[in-house]
C-alpha cells in the first residue's frame, strides 16, 4: 500500500489542470462570488496584485482564502444588501499564509499529504519546465533529484523544505493550483491498492472527529457564525433530545453556501433561526449567484418592485415564503422538519460505513465533510462527529505514518 504514496509524485495530480485564475484583494466581493463557484471547497485564494503583468504566481503573493460562508457573514454583519457585494475582497479574506504551500511538482504524494494533514489547503505548483507529467515509478530518483521525506512534519518546516526543490521561476513558467478534493479524486482511484483500509468502518480506522461544533435550532442563525472551526468549516445544527443525544437538522458551511445568493442569505443569517435558515438555505440554493436580491424590507411584504434596467429578483429568503410556523410554535419543530428531510437534508452517514463509502459520498457531492450519525440509535440522524479531508487522510496513511503514541 505504501507504494502509493512512495512513488507518486504531486505532479501526477496536475495533468489536465488549468492554469491558476488569480483573485486579488483589490477586486470586489461579486468577483469573488463568481470564482468561488468555479472552485472546490467553496473556497479560493487570495493573493495580492502582481508587480508586472507577466509575473508568474507566487506563494509569497497568498494572502489567505476567502469562502461562501466569509461573504455571506460579512454581508450579514454590514446590513447594507448588494452595496456589500461591491465591498473588495481584502475587507473581508482573514491572513492566513499558511493555508497554501508552493511545491515542486517532483514532491512525494506522502509529503504532500503530510502538509495537508497539518493544514494545507491549497499547492501551487508548476505545471511547465522540465516536468513531463509522467512519474518514474519505485526508484528514490525522480529527475536526477533525490526525493527525501520531509524532516519535519511541522507546516513551517515542511514549507521550508518545499522551497528549495522549487527552481527559480521564470515569465514563461505556469502554474496550477492543487486542491484537498483534486488528492481525494486521486485517491480515490486508487482504492485497490489501499485496501484493506478504503472498506474498514470509519468508526474502527478512527475517522470520526467528536469534537465537531454545533448551534441549537431554535438559536439565531447568526450565533453559528462565532462557533465555526477552520476545517471543517461548518456547524451542526441540532435538536438536543430528552436524553442528550443531537438530532441533526442541518448545517451552516462553506459547503451549504457554495452557490447560494450571498444576499438573501445574509438576510436569513441576521433574521431567521439557525433552524429556519437551514430549512430555507436549499430553496435559494440553486440562484444564479449574478442575481443578488435586496433584504426584504419586511417579512409580510409581498410584492418587491423591480428597477428600470434591472433583471427579475430571485426569490426571497424569508420564513413566511418557505412555509415556516412563527416563532411561538418552536414546540412543533418535529413537525415542521418533516420538510427538511427532503432537499436539505445534510450530508450523513453511519459510524459502520467504509472510508470508501464516505470518500465517494463527498466526492458526488463536491462537499468538504459528512456528518456521523450513530448506526445503534433507534431514532434517525443522531449525530455523534464529522468526518473530513484531514480525517479522511489520517485514515489513509495510518500504515505509513508512525503513531504519536508509538514507543
Amino acid at each position: 500500500m505504501a507504494a502509493v504514496f512512495f512513488h507518486h509524485v504531486v505532479g501526477d495530480l496536475t495533468v489536465g489542470k488549468p492554469e491558476v485564475a488569480e483573485l486579488h484583494d483589490t477586486d470586489t466581493l461579486d468577483d469573488a462570488a463568481r470564482a468561488i463557484a468555479a472552485s472546490p471547497e467553496g473556497a479560493v485564494p487570495v493573493w495580492r496584485p502582481r508587480a508586472a503583468p507577466d509575473d508568474p504566481p507566487s506563494g509569497a503573493r497568498f494572502i489567505g482564502m476567502i469562502s461562501a460562508l466569509d461573504i455571506a457573514a460579512f454581508v450579514a454583519s454590514a446590513g447594507v444588501g448588494d452595496r456589500s457585494m461591491r465591498a473588495v475582497v481584502g475587507e473581508v479574506v482573514q491572513p492566513n499564509p499558511a493555508l497554501l504551500r508552493e511545491i515542486d511538482p517532483g514532491t512525494r504524494l506522502i509529503d504532500a499529504l503530510e502538509l495537508m494533514r497539518h493544514g494545507v489547503k491549497r499547492f501551487l505548483v508548476r505545471k511547465s519546465g522540465s516536468w513531463k507529467g509522467i512519474t518514474k515509478r519505485f526508484s528514490v530518483l525522480y529527475n536526477g533529484k533525490w526525493l527525501k521525506n520531509m524532516e519535519s512534519t511541522s507546516p513551517s518546516a515542511a514549507s521550508s523544505s518545499s522551497t528549495q526543490l522549487s527552481p527559480r521561476s521564470g515569465s514563461a513558467e505556469k502554474f496550477c493550483c492543487l486542491s484537498r478534493e483534486d488528492v481525494l479524486r486521486f485517491l480515490i482511484g486508487c482504492l485497490g491498492a489501499l485496501a484493506p483500509i478504503p472498506l474498514t468502518q470509519i468508526s474502527s480506522l478512527g475517522a470520526i472527529n467528536p469534537q465537531y461544533s454545533y448551534v441549537e435550532a431554535s438559536a439565531p442563525a447568526m450565533e453559528a457564525i462565532q462557533k465555526i472551526p477552520q476545517d471543517p468549516c461548518a456547524v451542526a445544527v441540532v435538536e438536543t433530545m430528552p436524553d442528550g443525544t443531537r438530532s441533526i437538522l442541518g448545517d451552516i458551511s462553506t459547503y451549504k453556501l457554495w452557490k447560494c445568493d450571498y444576499v438573501s442569505a445574509a438576510w436569513a443569517l441576521a433574521n431567521l433561526s439557525a433552524g429556519q435558515f437551514v430549512i430555507g438555505a436549499d430553496e435559494n440554493g440553486s440562484t444564479p449567484i449574478s442575481v443578488f436580491p435586496e433584504p426584504p424590507i419586511s417579512p409580510s411584504s409581498p410584492v418587491e418592485e423591480i428597477s428600470p434596467g434591472r433583471s427579475p429578483r430571485a426569490k426571497k429568503f424569508s420564513s413566511r415564503s418557505i412555509g415556516f410556523l412563527n416563532n411561538t410554535q418552536m414546540s412543533a419543530w418535529r413537525t415542521r422538519s418533516m420538510y427538511h428531510r427532503g432537499r436539505s437534508t445534510p450530508l450523513m452517514c453511519k459510524t459502520t460505513s467504509t472510508l470508501a463509502a464516505v470518500m465517494a459520498q463527498m466526492l458526488s457531492h463536491r462537499a468538504t465533510h459528512v456528518w456521523v450519525t450513530d448506526a445503534e440509535s433507534e431514532e434517525d440522524g443522531v449525530v455523534v462527529g464529522v468526518v473530513g479531508y484531514t480525517e479522511i487522510f489520517n485514515a489513509a496513511t495510518r500504515s505509513t505514518c508512525p503513531s504519536p503514541t508509538a514507543s
